[in-house]
C-alpha cells in the first residue's frame, strides 16, 4: 500500500492527496502510480463528480524526488520509461472526463507546476511561490512543463519563468493566468472543496463535453473547432441531463441530474 498519497472521497468529491510532507510531497515514479490510480479510480465511480489534488504540509510539491532520478540518469532506457510514464499519467489526468481542481500552496516547482497544469482550475494559497527551477541546475522540464506553461502564458512569459528560475507569487500568477483564486493561506483547502461541491451538482457528462471540447478545441483552426462545437451540441442537446435540466428551469427548482 502506497502512503504517499491518500485518496478518499468526501460526498461526492474525490480527493488525492500528496502525502510525503517531510519530503516537501516531491514525486517519486511510485507517487505519480498512486496519482494514476486513484484518478482512475474516481473515474469509474459513478458518484464522484469532481477531483480535488492537494497536498500535505507547507508546501505542495517542489517537483520529481531528484533521489529517483539520480539513480537511472545514465540508463537512456529506464530515464525515457520514468519521463515518459509521468507525462503519460499527467495527460490522463489533463483530459479526465471529470474536472480536476488543484489547491496549492508553500512553493509549487518544477514537477509541481507540471502537476498543476494538468489540473482545470487552480486555488493558490496568499503566501504561495511558483517557479521553475529547471534552468538554475542545469535541467530541462520532462513531464509537460514547456509545452503547457507556454501554451498557457504565451511563449515569453513562459521563457522568462524558464531563464530566471524565480519564484512568482500568488497575485501575479492570477494576473496572467497561472491560476484560477488565490484565498487566505488558512482557508485554501475549505475554498477548493466549495468549488468542487458546485462542481458536483452539475451534469457529469455536461461537465466532461465542455472540458473535452475546450481541449481538443485549442489544437484546431478556429473553422474546425466550431464544427467540434456543432457537432457535439446536436449530440448532447438530445440527452436526458438536458431533458432534466429544462423543466427544472421551467419548474423553477434546481436540476437533478442522473448522469
Amino acid at each position: 500500500m502506497n502512503t504517499s498519497v491518500i485518496c478518499s472521497i468526501e460526498g461526492k468529491v474525490g480527493i488525492i492527496e500528496l502525502a510525503r510532507p517531510e519530503k516537501f510531497n516531491c514525486l517519486s515514479l511510485e507517487v505519480i502510480a498512486a496519482i494514476d490510480d486513484g484518478r482512475e479510480k474516481f473515474e469509474a465511480n459513478g458518484d464522484v463528480r469532481a477531483i480535488l489534488i492537494r497536498g500535505q504540509g507547507k508546501y505542495f510539491c517542489t517537483g520529481a524526488d531528484l533521489d529517483a532520478v539520480k539513480k537511472i540518469i545514465r540508463d537512456p532506457l529506464k530515464l525515457d520509461d520514468f519521463i515518459g510514464f509521468g507525462q503519460a499519467v499527467l495527460m490522463r489526468l489533463e483530459t479526465s472526463p471529470l474536472p480536476v481542481v488543484v489547491a496549492v500552496q508553500g512553493l509549487c516547482l518544477a514537477g509541481g507546476i507540471e502537476l498543476m497544469l494538468s489540473a482545470d482550475i487552480c486555488f493558490a494559497a496568499e503566501s504561495v511561490q511558483i517557479g521553475d527551477q529547471h534552468s538554475q541546475f542545469g535541467l530541462i522540464p520532462g513531464w509537460g512543463g514547456s509545452q503547457r506553461l507556454t501554451r498557457l502564458l504565451g511563449l515569453r512569459r513562459a521563457l522568462d519563468l524558464f531563464y530566471s528560475a524565480r519564484w512568482m507569487k500568488s497575485k501575479e500568477a492570477q494576473a496572467v493566468g497561472l491560476v484560477n483564486y488565490v484565498v487566505d493561506d488558512d482557508k485554501l483547502h475549505d475554498e477548493a472543496m466549495e468549488y468542487c461541491k458546485i462542481l458536483t451538482t452539475r451534469s457529469r457528462i455536461g461537465l466532461a463535453e465542455m472540458k473535452r471540447l475546450g481541449r481538443e478545441g485549442l489544437e484546431l483552426s478556429l473553422a474546425a473547432s466550431m464544427r467540434l462545437e456543432r457537432d457535439s451540441a446536436v449530440r448532447h442537446l438530445q440527452g436526458a441531463d438536458v431533458a432534466e435540466g429544462l423543466a427544472a428551469f421551467e419548474e423553477k427548482r434546481e436540476p437533478v441530474f442522473k448522469q
